[in-house]
Order: C-alpha cells, then sequence, then structure tokens
C-alpha cells in the first residue's frame, strides 16, 4: 500500500487510487504534492531581481535547489550558471535533488540535464524552463 498505482479501489466506481488521490472527480482541485496543479512554476517577471543561490552553494557540474522559489540553479562548467523552474514538467512535483549532471524528480523518476533542462528521461516529455541569471556580489540573481 506504500505506492500510489493505478490500480482500481473497491467501492471506487472504476477510478483508479491516483484519480481518488489526486482529486478524482473534483474538477481544479489538486492538493496534494506530485498531483500537479497546485504551486505551480513561476514566471521570469514573478522572479526578476530576486537572489536564487549563492554562488559558493552551486558546486560545478551540480547545482542546488531553492525551494522557496521553486527554482534549481546549476553549473554545468566552471562560471556558467543556469536557473530552472524545479517543477517537474510531468505532474508538477518539486525535483528533489541535481547529481550526475541531471536534474531529479522523485516523484516518478524523470530527469533533466543541468546544461539545458532538456529531458533525459521520462515520464517528463518537456524541458524545465529557463529562467535568465546573472552573477551579481556573489550571488545568483534572475535578470
Amino acid at each position: 500500500m506504500g505506492s500510489m498505482s493505478d490500480e482500481v479501489v473497491p467501492g471506487g466506481g472504476g477510478v483508479g487510487r491516483r484519480g481518488l488521490l489526486c482529486g478524482g472527480a473534483i474538477v481544479g482541485v489538486a492538493v496534494l504534492a506530485g498531483c500537479g496543479g497546485g504551486d505551480g512554476e513561476k514566471s521570469a517577471a514573478d522572479l526578476k531581481g530576486k537572489e536564487v543561490a549563492k554562488v559558493a552553494d552551486v558546486p560545478v557540474g551540480g547545482g542546488k535547489i531553492n525551494g522557496a522559489e521553486k527554482v534549481v540553479v546549476t553549473q554545468p562548467t566552471q562560471g556558467s550558471f543556469k536557473a530552472f523552474t524545479a517543477v517537474c514538467t510531468h505532474q508538477g512535483c518539486t525535483v528533489g535533488s541535481v547529481s550526475g549532471g541531471l536534474i531529479k524528480c522523485p516523484c516518478h523518476g524523470s530527469e533533466f540535464k543541468i546544461a539545458d533542462g532538456s529531458v533525459r528521461r521520462g515520464p517528463a516529455d518537456r524541458a524545465l524552463t529557463e529562467y535568465p541569471v546573472q552573477v551579481k556580489d556573489g550571488a545568483i540573481v534572475v535578470t
């Protein structure tokens, strides 16, 4: 019972467990993480001027997730910083880690490349939205 599956729940009228947990018949309401539609990605305009990470906190070949702003900042090569939404394009989960050159979503295993946010492994089929950034006084700021 620990994992979500699409098996039919007894008495559920043919609706799978995921459908019930994610709101099934209640349109427009998604209150559980991983069901999408909750706190989605922010626009570049919403983030403009905000510091999303410190340079010292973003390792070369890796990254750092800023959960408060729902942004993941990466440093694919020395001195080159990128920022992407931390909201997975599959079902809206927040990505959970950055390692091995990949941004990884814990919900369904999607992986995205740290250099450009493109999908390395699905089920996601769209790249993460990229935000323009620059380094200012040791901080990475959305421009």
